[in-house]
């Protein structure tokens, strides 16, 4: 068999191996977003990049296949994600309102703010309120999956071309964002633990917590609000 060959058939193997991962990052994160959002779309989006890295893969990466996929695969699902542009202009300004009135109830306090604290702010009932973090969700989840997670701390998988200063902001960032998560109220932080470490669903969150499936969703939503507020400078 040529080396030409036996090339082709080692990348169509690993295609056909890691088609499942490309399935599984999908329906991950296509739950965190609206429904109006196909899922199809962003198993397209992963295939192609599972193709381009089963072509491009080299043992000497530092990093095993599906780590280095999987990085990639989750990358083009975003990107695809904002093509679409589904967010309309209403959830984007509510998520800078939602922002701004965490930071000012927590600058007058100086404690944490308190969803009726900030509902109040707004001039809204808790009920509206939640139904715009709700709706907001989604766009902060594509603020927060900007920065690199933390397979792409451990392995060398970064695009060479970015110069030094471009990887200080990089790290800066990221030691911003956990320094903020960590600083998240207790239920607030063992939610974003319980979501985006161990890959809980927000029922299972939920049987941790011993609440309703609805209020983690909040405490979820309530999260990315507040990440949001007090990393202003950042977004």
């Amino acid at each position: 068999m040529s080396a030409a060959l036996q090339s082709r058939v080692s990348a169509d193997s690993l295609v056909t191996q890691h088609a499942e991962l490309v399935k599984r990052i999908a329906y991950h994160l296509v739950a965190r977003l609206p429904a109006s959002v196909d899922v199809d779309d962003l198993i397209q989006a992963g295939m192609i990049a599972l193709l381009e890295c089963a072509d491009g893969y080299r043992e000497d990466k530092g990093a095993s296949f599906e780590t280095f996929a999987g990085i990639r695969i989750r990358g083009a699902m975003l990107d695809e994600l904002r093509k679409l542009d589904w967010a309309p202009r209403s959830v984007h300004r509510n998520a800078r309102r939602i922002a701004a009135a965490i930071r000012e109830c927590e600058a007058e306090s100086g404690e944490a703010a308190r969803d009726e604290d900030v509902a109040e702010r707004l001039g809204v009932s808790m009920t509206e309120y939640h139904a715009m973090l709700a709706d907001v969700q989604g766009a902060q989840l594509l603020s927060l999956d900007d920065s690199p997670g933390d397979d792409e701390r451990s392995v060398d998988v970064r695009d060479d071309s970015a110069g030094p200063a471009e990887r200080i902001a990089d790290e800066s960032f990221r030691g911003a964002l956990a320094d903020t998560i960590g600083a998240l109220p207790e239920r607030e932080r063992l939610v974003m633990s319980l979501y985006y470490d161990e890959e809980l669903n927000l029922k299972e969150i939920g049987a941790v917590l011993g609440v309703s499936e609805s209020r983690v969703s909040q405490l979820h939503s309530q999260a990315l609000a507040r990440i949001r507020a007090r990393m202003a400078d950042w977004f």
